[in-house]
C-alpha cells in the first residue's frame, strides 16, 4: 500500500477478545510488511500497524481469547497463564539470569543500573551496583488516589528508563497511565513494540487483573482501557494462524484493506 504518511488506525472493542480479533484482521488490512533489521526476531518479516489505538470498553467481560470452532490450534493464552503472568511478571521484582528487566521490577521495586553502550551485534552488559529507587509505583498510585482524591493526572506508572535505549531488548511496554473518571479506574497503556498474536492477550489480560486489584484497593469501579502502539505487529510465523482464524488469505485481507482505504478516500 503506497503512502508517504503514517496511518493511524482506531479500533473500538467491547472486551479483550474482541480487541484482539479486530486488531489481527486490521493489521493485515492496513499494516506494512517489512523485514526486521535490528532487535527481536532479526531477519524475520512482520506486518505492523503504522500506529494503532484501541479503546476497550469493558475488558473484564472476556479476558481469554476465543478461537473459532473447528480449529485444532490452542489459543495463545489461558486464564491460568494470564493469572501467572500477573503474579510472576507484573508483581515480581525477581529477575532471572537472562533478564535485563521485568515489568514487575519496574512497577514495584525499580532499580537503577548502569548500562554500557553495546556493540550492536552483541548483547549489552550491565555494570556496577544496583541502586534501589525506593518506590512501589502501584502502592503509591493507590495511596494518592485514596488520600488526595481522584482529580489528578499524576498517577503514571512508568516502566521505561532513559538508559533502556542501550539495552539489546528494551522494554516493549513503556508506561501504564491511570485515570479515575465516572467513578471508575481506567488504564492508558503505551507499547513501543508489541507482538499482537502471542503477546497482546497475555499482556492485557494481566494488566486488566492489575487494574481490577487497584480499583478494589482504591474503592472505585473497574473501568476501560485505551492502548496504543506504533509497533503493534504480527510475525510471519503466525501468518497462517491468522488466515485460519479469519478464514481469509492474506491477499484477500490486503484487498479488503485497499477497498476500505478507497472508500475513505485515502
Amino acid at each position: 500500500m503506497d503512502r508517504d504518511f503514517l496511518l493511524p488506525i482506531q479500533i473500538t472493542a467491547q472486551h479483550l477478545d474482541d480487541a484482539w480479533h479486530q486488531a489481527l484482521r486490521q493489521c493485515f488490512e492496513f499494516g506494512h510488511e517489512y523485514k526486521v533489521e535490528h532487535g527481536s526476531y532479526e531477519g524475520q518479516k512482520r506486518f505492523e500497524f503504522d500506529f494503532a489505538s484501541i479503546l476497550i470498553k469493558r475488558p473484564w467481560e472476556q479476558i481469554v481469547p476465543i478461537l473459532p470452532e473447528g480449529l485444532s490450534i490452542p489459543p495463545p493464552a489461558s486464564r491460568e497463564q494470564i493469572e501467572k503472568y500477573m503474579a510472576d511478571y507484573l508483581f515480581s521484582d525477581a529477575l532471572s539470569p537472562n533478564e535485563d528487566y521485568r515489568y514487575g521490577e519496574r512497577l514495584v521495586a525499580p532499580k537503577f543500573r548502569k548500562v554500557r553502550r553495546p556493540d550492536l551485534k552483541k548483547k549489552h552488559s550491565v555494570e556496577g551496583k544496583q541502586v534501589d529507587m525506593g518506590v512501589n509505583q502501584v502502592k503509591e498510585a493507590v495511596r494518592i488516589y485514596r488520600e488526595a482524591g481522584h482529580g489528578t493526572n499524576q498517577c503514571t506508572m512508568e516502566i521505561a528508563m532513559p538508559n533502556d535505549i542501550l539495552l539489546h531488548d528494551p522494554p516493549c511496554c513503556r508506561l501504564i497511565d491511570t485515570r479515575i473518571r465516572y467513578g471508575r479506574l481506567h488504564f492508558v497503556i503505551y507499547f513501543r513494540s508489541w507482538d499482537l498474536y502471542a503477546g497482546f492477550p497475555v499482556n492485557l489480560g494481566g494488566m486488566e487483573l492489575l487494574k481490577q486489584m487497584m480499583a478494589d484497593e482504591i474503592g472505585v469501579g473497574n473501568g476501560s482501557m485505551i492502548v496504543a502502539s506504533k509497533g503493534l505487529h504480527v510475525y510471519e510465523q503466525y501468518y497462517g494462524l491468522v488466515e485460519s482464524q479469519t478464514r481469509m488469505s492474506l491477499d484477500k485481507l490486503r484487498a479488503a484493506g485497499r477497498e476500505k482505504m478507497e472508500r475513505m478516500g485515502g
